[in-house]
C-alpha cells in the first residue's frame, strides 16, 4: 500500500505510541505503523535516543515532564490530547506500547470490526510474545496474551478505540501506575459499551523477562493493580477483582504466615507442629497441581504447565506485597511510583 492509499484508508484513524528507554524495540514499533498517517509518540524520560528515533520517523513527539510522576496512563492521555488537538475529526485511535510491533494487516482488521458494530468501544486481536522460548517468563506472557475470541471484559495497552467512547469514559486515570486499562474498560462498560477480542493477528510484544527478579517486580505491580481495581470497583464481578484480592491475601499472606510460624515452632520437636506444616503445605501443593493440570489440559507443555502452577502460587506473595504497597500509599495519601521490571535493551 502506498502512502496516498494509506492516508485515504486510515484518514479516520490516529495512533499513539508510548515508551521509556525501549531502544531498538521502539525503532521496530514505529516502523510497523508507518501506514498510519496520524502518529504521536509520547516519551517518559528516555535517555537512549528514543526521541531522536521517533523524530527521524516523522512522528509527532510529546515529552512528558516530572512532576507529576510518569505513568503509562498519563502518557497515553497526553498522546491522545495531542492527536485529537491536531486532528479533531478522528473517529478511532490505536494505542501501542513501545515494546510492541503491529501486524501489517491489523489496522485494517481493527477498523473493520469497529465500523461493523457501533456499540463496540474497543477491539484487540492476538498479541504474541516475540521470544517465548527465551525464558519461561516470556512463555507465560505469551499464554497471557491469548484471550478468548468474542466479547471480553477488559482490553490491554494495545487496542483500537472508538474516540467517542474514550471521551465518554474521560480517558485513562493518569494517577494509576498499573491496571489503568482494566479500569478504563470497566468505566466504558458501565456506560453501556462492549469490548471485543477479534480473530485476527494484532502483533508482537517483547517482554524480555529473563530473570526471576524481573518477573517478581512485574508480579508485584500486578498485585498493586488488583488492589486498586478492587478498591475502585468493589461491585466488579467480571472480572471479579474483590475475589482476586481475597485469593492474594489468603495464599500470599495467611498461608505463608501459618507455615512460617509452624516451621519455627517445629524446632521444638513437637510432632504436632509438623502436622500443621503438612496440613498447610498440602493444600498449597494441591492448588499448584490443579493449576498445572488445567494449563496442561488447555494445551500447554508439561514444562510450561508446571511452571505456571508454581509461579502463579509463588507470585501470590509478590502480589500481596504490591497489594500492601497500594493500600499503604492510599492511607498515607501518597502517590505510588512506577514499578519497572524491563531491562534496558542491548
Amino acid at each position: 500500500m502506498n502512502g496516498i492509499d494509506a492516508a485515504a484508508e486510515f484518514k479516520s484513524l490516529g495512533l499513539v505510541v508510548i515508551g521509556r528507554n525501549e531502544g531498538e524495540r521502539l525503532v521496530r514499533c514505529l516502523a510497523s505503523v508507518r501506514s498510519a498517517p496520524h502518529r504521536v509518540y509520547v516519551d517518559s524520560g528516555s535517555t537512549d535516543g528514543s526521541i531522536e528515533n521517533a523524530t527521524r520517523e516523522g512522528v509527532s513527539v510529546v515529552e512528558l515532564q516530572v512532576p507529576p510522576n510518569f505513568t503509562a496512563a498519563r502518557a497515553r492521555n497526553a498522546g491522545l490530547m495531542k492527536l485529537l488537538a491536531d486532528h479533531a475529526g478522528l473517529e478511532f485511535v490505536q494505542t501501542v506500547d513501545g515494546d510492541c510491533e503491529i501486524d501489517k494487516d491489523w489496522l485494517r482488521s481493527g477498523l473493520a470490526a469497529l465500523q461493523a458494530e457501533p456499540d463496540v468501544a474497543a477491539v484487540f486481536g492476538r498479541l504474541r510474545e516475540r521470544f517465548p522460548h527465551r525464558s519461561v517468563y516470556n512463555a507465560l506472557c505469551d499464554a497471557e496474551w491469548d484471550a478468548s475470541i468474542g466479547e471480553t471484559p477488559i482490553v490491554g495497552g494495545n487496542a483500537m478505540f472508538r474516540v467517542s467512547a474514550l471521551r465518554q469514559a474521560n480517558f485513562y486515570d493518569p494517577s494509576m501506575i498499573a491496571g489503568e486499562e482494566p479500569d478504563l474498560s470497566m468505566r466504558m462498560r458501565k456506560q453501556g459499551w462492549r469490548l471485543l477480542r477479534v480473530d485476527a493477528e494484532m502483533g508482537f510484544h517483547d517482554a524480555d523477562i529473563r530473570r526471576f527478579s524481573q518477573w517478581w517486580k512485574r508480579t508485584r505491580r500486578t498485585g498493586h493493580a488488583y488492589a486498586e481495581l478492587a478498591y475502585r470497583h468493589p461491585d466488579a464481578r467480571n472480572p471479579n477483582w474483590p475475589r482476586t484480592v481475597y485469593s492474594i491475601v489468603f495464599w500470599g499472606a495467611l498461608v505463608p504466615l501459618v507455615l512460617a510460624v509452624a516451621l519455627l515452632l517445629s524446632w521444638e520437636e513437637d510432632r504436632y507442629w509438623w502436622l500443621i506444616v503438612g496440613l498447610v503445605f498440602f493444600p498449597w501443593s494441591l492448588h499448584i497441581l490443579q493449576i498445572s493440570l488445567r494449563k496442561r489440559h488447555a494445551g500447554s507443555s508439561v514444562k510450561l504447565a508446571g511452571a505456571s502452577g508454581a509461579l502463579l502460587m509463588i507470585g501470590k506473595i509478590a502480589q500481596f506485597i504490591g497489594f500492601t504497597e497500594y493500600h499503604r500509599n492510599r492511607i498515607l495519601g501518597r502517590a505510588s511510583r512506577l514499578i519497572e521490571h524491563k531491562r534496558p535493551p542491548g
